[in-house]
Formats: C-alpha cells, sequence, structure tokens
C-alpha cells in the first residue's frame, strides 16, 4: 500500500492516462474471482475506452493513489419508466486488493451520485454476486437495498440470456 492522497474523479475517456487506467482496473477486475477470473482479450482492451466514449450515456469514476490507478466504477445511463426520468446503473465496481478496505469505492460512489443527480437521474442500481460479503455490506452502508416493488412479490433477481 503506498502513501499517497487518494484522489477521485470522473474519468476522461479522451485522456490517453485514464483511458489506460480504466483499461487496467477493469482487466484487474476480471481477473479477480468476482469478475469471473479471466482477463479481457486484446480485442476488449482495444475498443473498450473508445466504445464508451461513443456512448454520452456512459461515464467511469477514477481513483488514484498519488498517480498510481487503484479504483474505477464504469457507469451506464438508463429510464425509469415508472419515473420517467434517467437512473444510472453501476455497472463495474474495482478497487486492486492492495487497497481495499479503505472506503474507496465509497468516494468513488460519492462522484457517481452527483454526475447521476447532474443528470437528472431518480435512481441508482447494481449487482451484486450474493457470495461478494464485503461488497454486499459495503452496498448496505451507502444505502442501497434489494429491489421490490411489493413485499408479497419478493425481490428482483438479476438474470442475463447471451446473444
Amino acid at each position: 500500500m503506498s502513501a499517497g492522497a487518494i484522489t477521485v474523479r470522473l474519468a476522461d475517456y479522451g485522456d490517453v492516462g485514464d483511458a489506460s487506467a480504466v483499461v487496467q482496473l477493469l482487466d484487474a477486475y476480471a481477473q479477480d474471482p468476482a469478475g469471473g477470473g479471466e482477463g479481457l482479450s486484446e480485442v476488449v482492451k482495444a475498443a473498450l475506452v473508445p466504445e464508451l466514449a461513443k456512448r454520452p450515456q456512459a461515464f467511469s469514476v477514477l481513483a488514484f493513489d498519488g498517480q498510481t490507478p487503484v479504483g474505477l466504477v464504469n457507469c451506464i445511463e438508463g429510464f425509469s419508466t415508472f419515473k420517467c426520468k434517467p437512473l444510472v446503473n453501476i455497472h463495474d465496481v474495482s478497487v486492486l486488493a492492495s487497497h481495499r478496505g479503505r472506503r474507496i469505492a465509497e468516494r468513488m460512489f460519492e462522484v457517481v451520485e452527483q454526475e447521476a443527480q447532474r443528470r437528472g437521474a431518480v435512481k441508482l442500481t447494481l449487482e451484486v454476486l450474493s457470495g461478494n460479503q464485503a461488497a454486499r455490506k459495503a452496498y448496505l452502508r451507502m444505502g442501497f437495498e434489494g429491489y421490490q416493488l411489493d413485499p408479497a412479490m419478493g425481490t428482483a433477481e438479476f438474470m442475463q440470456k447471451w446473444l
């Protein structure tokens, strides 16, 4: 763990250093068991930031320890039909293992929330693996909770189908 000051800010996809940090941190997350245990392909590494930059609904937040990138949150703006306003899905959350337990994710989420409010979003959403107890505990501490409309119907489940 280095002794630099932690800084957190929105990523600039047009900045070479920020672009490199986004790819480096997402690849580290992908290699982690919580991210699937397999690094990003070279094709994804090359295309990720240019593809994010094409999408005005996408934004990322980076955390740095001094000049070293140590945290990343990727977000995608969606739309709440029930509220007829934007929402922001927190799609990827990564803090390097060397920096976990320092509430860096919490600081990144503050910037996410500020940007979501700037965009007029009514809520933040995210998914978390049921076995990732450290992340679940952090998200609960930050005010996230299981999604439900009517308690009798239970909480929502995240599902996927590859195309």
